[in-house]
């Protein structure tokens, strides 16, 4: 039972901050965001909330499958690596909806890009499911930089 609670919290914890931070800048995205220029490719307002509640399940999930590893100097360098990348991820709707700027979301961007890397090289090394479930993540991110650059260019 101590380990479906784990799982159930360690789900929730990134829900939680998809969570918190879609509700926080909610009203860009209603207003400002929707005056923008996009590019051809943008994808429509529903999709993203489907997508990104799938995608903190993923990185929750990840994240059990760590903590589950007796490795604790690895374990413990690849939970820091998460909680950097989720903070980061946690700050970009921030930078680019409520205080719109585009072009310091796009390097910050960037920057999640980078630390989604580097957690799915730390996770390979303790569980190659756990890295394997962030795949999805690094690829909707490599999409969502390229059309954060475009918003950026076009406006």
């Amino acid at each position: 039972m101590n380990k479906y609670l784990k799982l159930i919290g360690c789900v929730l914890l990134t829900l939680s901050v998809g969570g918190v931070s879609g509700l926080a800048t909610a009203s860009g995205i209603n207003n400002w965001f929707m005056e923008l220029n996009k590019p051809f490719f943008n994808p429509p307002n529903y999709l993203f909330g489907p997508v990104w509640t799938l995608l903190y399940c993923l990185m929750g999930i990840s994240l059990f499958l760590i903590l589950q590893s007796p490795l604790k100097e690895l374990k413990r360098k690849a939970i820091f690596i998460f909680a950097i990348q989720l903070s980061l991820n946690f700050l970009w709707s921030f930078i680019f909806f409520k205080f719109q700027l585009i072009g310091l979301a796009f390097l910050e961007i960037i920057l999640i890009w980078i630390s989604i890397l580097a957690m799915i090289i730390n996770f390979y090394k303790i569980d190659r499911i756990a890295a394997g479930l962030q795949i999805p993540y690094l690829l909707w991110v490599s999409f969502a930089s390229v059309l954060n650059g475009a918003i950026f260019w076009l406006n």
